[in-house]
């Protein structure tokens, strides 16, 4: 069978048989993938550190009848920092969950692989309050996903001033008069409303370069979490390990 080379991280890795592993990778381009690798859990075997959880590799491997089977791969990025840290790893688990969620077989996955890359990057090698980094996440994976907010006039009469009101119901920024007639709207400062405008329209490899402080930090976090949760219809917490 023809072999083809193909990028990816694992999301998950369950064991199959005594030695060998399934595992669900996202790639660029196929999407979500279940591959099988054969040995992979016996000591000495070559596919044993790029089929672990959060290992980004470009993989050689040829599809069978209903999934993928990994002849070799290539080491690119293991994250070891979040394997270490425990914190970390809380933060990464959250992310990968969201991310096997939101990604299918079949699917142009290339910007939510790149988001996610960018995310755990961020959480491994940095000391950036991973809240934040949660929160820009979801922001901009909303976007991705076709829910991107409106944010440069009032979502009802237009108004370009005074936008200091983040809508719920209605996807996107009010002024004050249109505010008082909605009840999911959330007050949110300048800063809070330059750092939406941001994480919706900065390039990829820097989006997570800005900082939040105090009170636009927690604004920043509410009205992500709430309009995460409310267009995935599904709240997701972020749970304890142990």
């Amino acid at each position: 069978m023809a072999t083809i080379k193909i990028k990816g991280i694992v999301l998950a890795e369950n064991n199959m048989g005594d030695y060998d592993k399934m595992l669900t990778i996202l790639t660029p381009n196929f999407g979500k993938i279940s591959c099988s690798a054969k040995g992979a859990r016996r000591p000495k075997s070559a596919l044993l550190a790029g089929t672990q959880l959060f290992c980004f590799c470009e993989y050689l491997m040829y599809k069978g009848t209903s999934t993928y089977h990994i002849n070799s791969c290539e080491t690119i990025e293991m994250f070891y920092k979040i394997r270490t840290d425990l914190e970390k790893l809380k933060y990464a688990i959250h992310l990968n969950k969201i991310v096997q969620d939101v990604t299918d077989e079949n699917q142009n996955s290339y910007n939510i692989l790149q988001l996610y890359l960018n995310a755990l990057y961020t959480i491994a090698e940095t000391d950036k309050d991973k809240e934040l980094v949660i929160s820009i996440f979801k922001l901009r994976l909303l976007s991705i996903l076709g829910f991107t907010p409106r944010i440069y006039s009032c979502v009802n009469c237009k108004e370009k001033e005074n936008l200091n009101y983040f809508s719920i119901r209605d996807n996107g920024v009010k002024c004050e008069a249109c505010s008082r007639q909605d009840k999911s709207s959330i007050f949110m400062s300048e800063s809070t409303l330059n750092a939406i405008k941001y994480t919706i329209s900065a390039p990829a490899k820097k989006l997570f370069s800005f900082n939040l402080k105090n009170e636009s930090l927690e604004e920043f976090k509410l009205i992500t979490r709430i309009y995460f949760n409310e267009k995935m219809e599904k709240e997701y917490k972020l749970e304890e390990l142990f």
